[in-house]
């Protein structure tokens, strides 16, 4: 069995099964979009439902758990940064984070609204926090994964972990599988990632999906920074069972990670072309189709294509190649031509060894 063949265990998040053998599960990532607004933030929500996704998910931080407030070039980022050159980290995720009195309200609609909702925790606070929500699931962010200890923590409430990879090693995504599994939970889902905002496309890297799913035998997916839905759809074809993509209400208007975000239409494409890329996969077999079996009615073959009597001879001018099936392969007729009708035939009889 090759290594994009290998099965996944599956993994229940909810109501739904997530992994090779069902649909590709669409999370809409709200991070900062919602602007510093509660209405966007539900908002974003409903652009959410109506799309078709699965999950929405939040970011639940605040500056202070997920860093300090110093501003010197170690907590700043680079100048060239295309969206946030130059900011301190604690500037930037002050404008970004979620208000975590926000949560409920949100997860509440999105509950009445048929999605899951769940978060990204960033310290043991958050997923404290969280487990009061009975947040369905847990996701660890790229930049998280070394933290092993949240890892544990998140994993030791039962629930599935999904563990984004940007900027790991294979060494490093091994020792998160592990920190998980170690507390008994095997309900593990691991995202290919490339950090930087946008991506390029040609970072992405999508043949090592196959990779993660082999190594360590668990759903995987694309956590996706690319513009569009593309890379999202290839990711399919190569295993991805889970895709998140940040969504915004519009990149005119949306907030910090809005550049790179989906707008509603986008969103409703993403689900349905991910889909009928899972469903187009089919099965590693070369085969007639069992939709084509009235396709095969019609290849071509050989046809007596002019009234004939017993003893004339077969030419190209009384049998011919044409469609339907039905008669002898369109390869034979050197064998039959030059031989005689043994009956005689009347025009569209399938030509068979029964009549020469």
């Amino acid at each position: 069995m090759s290594e994009q063949e290998t099965p996944d265990r599956g993994v229940r998040i909810g109501d739904r099964e997530v992994g090779t053998h069902a649909e590709p599960y669409i999370i809409a990532e709200m991070s900062g979009n919602h602007d510093g607004s509660l209405d966007k933030a539900l908002d974003i929500v409903r652009v959410a439902a109506d799309a078709g996704a699965h999950a929405i998910k939040l970011q639940t931080y605040t500056a202070d758990t997920i860093t300090i407030d110093v501003d010197t070039p170690e907590f700043r980022l680079s100048d060239d940064h295309e969206l946030w050159g130059g900011r301190s980290l604690y500037d930037l995720y002050e404008e970004a984070h979620t208000p975590w009195e926000w949560h409920e309200p949100i997860f509440t609609l999105a509950r009445e609204l048929g999605l899951h909702a769940f978060s990204s925790p960033f310290d043991p606070t958050a997923v404290s926090f969280l487990e009061d929500l009975d947040v369905p699931a847990y996701k660890i962010a790229s930049s998280e994964i070394v933290d092993l200890p949240l890892i544990r923590l998140a994993a030791g409430t039962g629930k599935p972990v999904i563990i984004s990879t940007g900027m790991a090693s294979m060494g490093e995504i091994a020792a998160a599988v592990e920190a998980a599994r170690s507390t008994g939970n095997d309900q593990i889902i691991v995202l290919s990632a490339t950090t930087s905002y946008p991506a390029d496309p040609r970072q992405s890297n999508l043949r090592g999906l196959p990779l993660l799913s082999g190594a360590f035998q668990v759903p995987v997916g694309l956590s996706d920074h690319t513009m569009g839905i593309g890379a999202a759809v290839a990711a399919v074809a190569f295993g991805a069972s889970v895709v998140e993509k940040h969504v915004t209400i519009s990149r005119e208007g949306g907030g910090v990670d809005s550049a790179f975000s989906l707008e509603p239409h986008e969103l409703a494409l993403l689900v349905s072309e991910t889909r009928t890329a899972w469903q187009a996969l089919g099965e590693a077999k070369i085969a007639a189709r069992e939709s084509e079996q009235e396709g095969l009615r019609f290849r071509r073959s050989l046809f007596v294509v002019e009234d004939v009597k017993a003893g004339d001879p077969v030419t190209p001018a009384n049998v011919r190649s044409i469609r339907p099936a039905g008669g002898l392969a369109p390869d034979l007729f050197g064998l039959v031509e030059g031989r005689t009708f043994r009956v005689d035939a009347a025009k569209g009889t399938p030509l068979s060894w029964d009549i020469v």
